[in-house]
């Protein structure tokens, strides 16, 4: 998606602290992820505009001090990606969002697409539908291993800890 956000997204966006301008969207400033929203006027409905929000996350070999073995880098990655697949029950509306999960080294890249009558509405959904991610993440950190920031950092702040070790598995 690309082009110039709807007026109705842009001026919602100057609303919130939470959005910063970058490049043809938004970044995400409430996530110590790299997440990002972008919008563009639906091309199938008039009255809807389309979003996406993408969001990047270390896989959990990448996120870890030492050696993680392949089948618990595997349960990870299939756990969490069932888990992203109820994020829209976070947003209390009525929005049925397109995921994909890709990795690709040692990042895991999640996508959500969707579209929505309300441009500002839109960009809230977006939000939850990221920090959900960050959530579902730190939710999902293997105990027993020694995690490298930014995740130590979320594990500390969620109160786990000094953040040396992980929290309760997904």
């Amino acid at each position: 998606m690309t082009g110039d956000p709807p007026e109705e997204v842009r001026d919602a966006a100057v609303a919130r602290d939470a959005l910063e301008p970058a490049g043809d969207g938004y970044r995400v400033t409430t996530t110590r992820f790299d997440a990002r929203v972008t919008a563009a006027p639906s091309p199938t409905n008039d009255w809807a505009t389309a979003f996406t929000a993408v969001v990047e996350v270390p896989t959990l070999a990448a996120a870890v001090d030492g050696e993680v073995g392949e089948s618990v880098q595997d349960g990870w990655l299939d756990t969490l990606e069932r888990r992203l697949g109820e994020a829209s029950k976070a947003t209390r509306a009525s929005v049925d969002p397109s995921l994909s999960v890709e990795v690709a080294g040692d990042t895991v890249t999640v996508t959500y697409e969707f579209e929505f009558g309300s441009g500002a509405r839109g960009l809230d959904i977006a939000k939850t539908f990221v920090e959900y991610v960050e959530g579902t993440y730190v939710e999902g950190v293997v105990p027993g291993y020694d995690y490298r920031p930014p995740v130590s950092d979320l594990l500390s702040q969620a109160g786990q800890g000094t953040g040396d070790r992980g929290g309760t598995p997904l």
